[in-house]
């Protein structure tokens, strides 16, 4: 097969390998599609934390989707012609893996198949069928706007809390669509030019802050004397973190999900109220994402979220270098997805 890997010197290849191989518990997947992550430029980048640039080269992706082929003997939750979540690769020899769902094919595990004290493969838990009424082609937004949801409900954010987005993305674009589902009532959202400001307006967000023309404090001053409950960074940049700390109220909190580029920041706490905290939320717990999948589901059934919504830009598998060269230029508004035949 086909798959897409990163060497130490962050270059983006497309090579052969072999197709994985699956045991009982497992099914084999083709894979129909992945989205392109932020996640991912960091690993081009060898910034990811917990991947050592001694396990490079290695695959990436780990927003694919793809179709049931083949099943192991203990399977029960899936079948062939399925679509589903999250099929991964595992390393191999000479080859690391950073989930490897930018690949023709791939493995899911069958959390059924796993009795009494068996130790469950993590993924497990969100390696999850999509219903046959989903159109599966922008599915892979369903990784985020698992992920996302399931933050909103580890962070704890309440429906009358006051929170800032930094953020102009699909992540942050889910984050803004999902608070106000779920109620909350004020969402002021950071954005860095007049199509992202629009962007925002279309999907409900109370204020919007455009750094092109406005000053961030000043414009969270005005809007909240105080300050806000929560300022949600949605892109990984120490710089928003210690901005945020000047615009929390007393015992606000500054909520990390955009993963830095950086493993380390000074953090300068001169301008933050005396009482705060900071919550980093980067690695999204897959039994917790799987648990929210039947509400999301729910969403789009009742027309509340559209998948096509938080896409931009489709390309096939052969253009995937294309499609990092145009991400790293800032000329995808929304989401990247790439298609496989």
């Amino acid at each position: 097969m086909k798959s897409l890997i990163v060497d130490s010197n962050g270059e983006l290849e497309i090579i052969e390998i072999e197709k994985p191989s699956y045991n009982e518990k497992q099914a084999l997947i083709k894979v129909l599609s992945c989205g392109i992550c932020g996640t991912d430029q960091t690993l081009i980048h060898k910034s990811f934390k917990g991947v050592p640039v001694e396990d490079y080269p290695i695959m990436l992706g780990h927003e694919a989707v793809g179709r049931v082929e083949e099943t192991g003997a203990e399977v029960t939750s899936f079948k062939k012609g399925d679509v589903v979540l999250l099929p991964f690769n595992d390393p191999k020899e000479g080859l690391g893996s950073a989930w490897g769902g930018f690949s023709e094919y791939g493995v899911i595990d069958d959390l059924a198949a796993y009795k009494g004290n068996e130790e469950v493969p993590e993924a497990a838990y969100a390696q999850q069928v999509i219903p046959s009424d989903i159109e599966y082609d922008y599915a892979s937004i369903f990784v985020t706007l698992r992920e996302v949801y399931s933050a909103i409900k580890y962070f704890d954010i309440k429906a009358d809390e006051k929170v800032l987005i930094y953020g102009s993305g699909p992540v942050a674009l889910a984050f803004l669509r999902l608070m106000k589902l779920v109620g909350v009532h004020k969402v002021a959202v950071v954005v860095r030019n007049s199509d992202k400001e629009q962007l925002m307006q279309q999907n409900g967000a109370d204020y919007i802050i455009n750094t092109d023309i406005s000053d961030v404090k000043q414009e969270v001053r005005k809007l909240f004397s105080d300050g806000v409950d929560k300022v949600l960074d949605a892109v990984g940049l120490p710089a928003i973190i210690n901005e945020g700390l000047s615009l929390i109220k007393d015992r606000g909190e500054i909520l990390c999900y955009g993963v830095p580029k950086n493993n380390s920041m000074e953090l300068d706490w001169s301008e933050a109220p005396y009482n705060w905290k900071i919550n980093f939320q980067q690695m999204p717990s897959k039994e917790e994402e799987g648990a929210v999948f039947e509400e999301i589901i729910g969403f789009v059934r009742e027309g509340k979220l559209n998948l096509k919504d938080y896409v931009s830009d489709i390309f096939n598998f052969e253009e995937i270098e294309t499609a990092f060269e145009k991400l790293k230029n800032k000329e995808i508004l929304k989401k990247a997805i790439i298609m496989f035949k």
